[in-house]
């Protein structure tokens, strides 16, 4: 198949706007919670419609007051938090545009994104962000205000020395803003990794949102978002798409939606919120997993009982895929083999799966997997152990999410079908292209990259490789551009390897290579939780770097082993030859990883140049 699309559910009105929700839910169901906030104390307290609309009421008018105008861009520098929300909810009310910006992001990054986006006034949350946007005031002379996202009830308020405060603009003035826009207009510019080069800024209208949410709330996830007690809690970045999009749904839909700062501890959060489903990465997914298996290594008998409790879930999910079962062990499993495995499943669902539901807040039935892809092993495991996984596909450009796997139509290893209203086509290359209201209406003060990724049928040319099955259904293999060459004319999509190589407990990140060269080879760095208790199984020294450890045979053995189960996914002309552990892992500090975790393959391969030619000279 090379062509699939199914028609829209949802219509979006021309007058709608994404901070509508916020007042007509007020107005309809004032004491609905609709969001939990954290306290200072550690407890999570109800908001109600009303609360929250209020809030939003007395924001807006803050911004109205400090002379921001319909259109004008406001940015807003944070982690996830209840304000994060607040505030984006309030500039839309406001009439205004919001801009995005990760709370890791160097001075370089903040001065081109307010620069280039014109911002007028910008939010932050730590003294540390404020004193870095006045550092670079000097180059933004269109910037104005720089207001605190904590302690937003004084601003609201008005300052001692004459701050502009909600008290100063009128219901009707709020009012007239907030209806003074619709569908067509810009909503948000949301700036690009920037794997490749300086972050594009993607315009997305309060219609693409909508578009993209209501089908996919309505017509496609409604288990997850319009159930009773339906609620999640946010952990990656708001200023990613991926998570925006969660936070619009769950407001439309009126999902319960908490906040969560900081992805190392969000264990904590889940035990505590407890929600019903999860928005996460892979990499979120392979830790639970390693974590799990980790702690069943504390002994060979538990060691045993969690793989064969992984080999019983996986074989499980397979079982539901079966053509001839429609469960685990139907008949085609025959009859004594279904009672065998529904017997193995039952004792391992009170021994282990029920441990790894309750380590994520025992309430969770189901997550939605984006960013990169999660594996069959990975995507079958977690079914069969209670929590289905639902992998989806998206850019920012497509406001997030254009395909995704549904809760009764889920085909592990893919990515799904399109939303309702997406149509998709894969090109003579291979390529990836989208079209329908999702799509962005293009890059901010940039023709010619929206006419490089944007033609003139309205399909966008997304730079991924993939393949439709006879369904519909879409499996990515890489990216065009990350395409690799050997010296024999060989093309090699490295994601294919990479990413069944990061699904190893040990491995943190990796990047395949080998452009112009006679075979492929990878470099790896090594995760060091998973590092620190293999050196306790395996007897190493407590206090061994990586760098003491890049040629130990152990080590080496099990990494080959990782290699060697990816290479058969590959033609041998496509496997890996040869490979190099690095010294220190890739991240957004070392400026390896974008703040969306995504390799920088261009700054890797230079900085590891030499590790490279090592490759191949030895």
């Amino acid at each position: 198949m090379r062509e699939y699309s199914i028609p829209p559910l949802v219509r979006i009105p021309d007058s709608a706007s994404l901070a509508d929700v916020v007042f007509r839910r007020a107005k309809a169901e004032p004491q609905r919670v609709v969001l939990r906030r954290r306290g200072g104390d550690g407890r999570w307290q109800d908001v109600n419609a009303a609360q929250f609309a209020a809030e939003v009421t007395a924001l807006a008018k803050m911004i109205i007051a400090a002379g921001i105008e319909p259109g004008d861009r406001v940015a807003l520098m944070s982690r996830t938090r209840y304000e994060w929300t607040l505030a984006d909810y309030a500039i839309w009310s406001a009439g205004a545009v919001c801009v995005p910006v990760y709370e890791t992001s160097s001075a370089r990054q903040v001065e081109w994104i307010l620069s280039d986006s014109g911002a007028r006034a910008i939010f932050t949350e730590t003294p540390e962000h404020a004193g870095l946007v006045e550092r670079i005031r000097g180059e933004l002379p269109e910037l104005g205000p720089v207001w605190p996202l904590t302690g937003l009830d004084a601003l609201t308020a008005g300052s001692a020395d004459g701050g502009a405060g909600s008290a100063q603009v009128s219901d009707e003035t709020l009012e007239q803003r907030r209806g003074a826009h619709g569908a067509a207009d810009l909503a948000t510019i949301i700036y690009t990794s920037g794997t490749t080069g300086r972050p594009k800024g993607c315009e997305l209208t309060h219609g693409n949102l909508l578009a993209g949410v209501r089908n996919a709330v309505d017509g496609v996830l409604p288990q997850l978002f319009e159930t009773s007690g339906s609620s999640t809690l946010l952990f990656l970045p708001l200023a990613h798409s991926f998570a925006r999009i969660i936070e619009i749904a769950c407001l439309e839909a009126g999902a319960v939606l908490g906040h969560w700062p900081d992805a190392r501890t969000v264990a904590e959060g889940l035990t505590q919120f407890r929600p019903s489903f999860l928005l996460a990465v892979p990499r979120v997914f392979e830790k639970v997993y390693t974590g799990a298996q980790q702690q069943a290594a504390a002994s060979k008998a538990k060691s045993a009982l969690f793989a064969a409790a992984a080999d019983t879930a996986i074989a499980w999910s397979k079982a539901i895929d079966a053509p001839a079962g429609g469960r685990p062990g139907g008949p085609a499993a025959g009859r004594a083999g279904a009672a065998a495995l529904r017997a193995r499943h039952a004792l391992f669902d009170r021994l282990v799966y029920s441990r790894l539901r309750a380590a994520v807040g025992g309430n969770v039935h189901y997550a939605i997997s984006g960013g990169a892809p999660l594996g069959e092993r990975l995507g079958h495991f977690f079914r069969g152990a209670g929590l289905e996984v639902l992998e989806g596909y998206g850019l920012t450009e497509t406001s997030a999410a254009a395909l995704v796997n549904r809760p009764a139509r889920n085909k592990i290893g893919t990515v799904g079908l399109p939303l309702p209203g997406v149509s998709i086509k894969i090109g003579d290359d291979g390529e990836i292209m989208l079209r329908g209201d999702i799509v962005f209406a293009g890059y901010w003060h940039n023709e010619k990259a929206t006419a490089e990724d944007l033609d003139a049928d309205g399909w966008l040319h997304t730079g991924d490789i993939g393949a439709l099955d006879e369904e519909g259904f879409l499996r990515v293999t890489g990216r065009k551009k990350d395409l690799i060459v050997t010296a024999g004319g060989k093309n090699v999509a490295p994601a294919v390897l990479e990413d069944q190589i990061r699904a190893h407990p040990l491995v943190s990140q990796c990047m395949v290579v080998g452009d112009g060269r006679p075979f492929i080879g990878c470099l790896i760095t090594l995760d060091p939780e998973a590092l620190d208790f293999w050196k306790q199984q395996h007897g190493k020294p407590a206090d061994a770097a990586a760098a003491d450890l890049a040629g130990d045979p152990d080590l080496r053995a099990e990494l080959q082993a990782a290699i060697d189960e990816a290479n058969q996914s590959v033609s041998r002309a496509e496997s890996i030859r040869k490979f190099r552990v690095l010294a220190s892992d890739f991240t957004e500090d070392t400026g390896h990883l974008t703040p969306s975790l995504k390799v920088k393959r261009h700054e890797v391969a230079s900085d590891y140049a030499a590790e490279i030619e090592a490759l191949y000279s030895t």
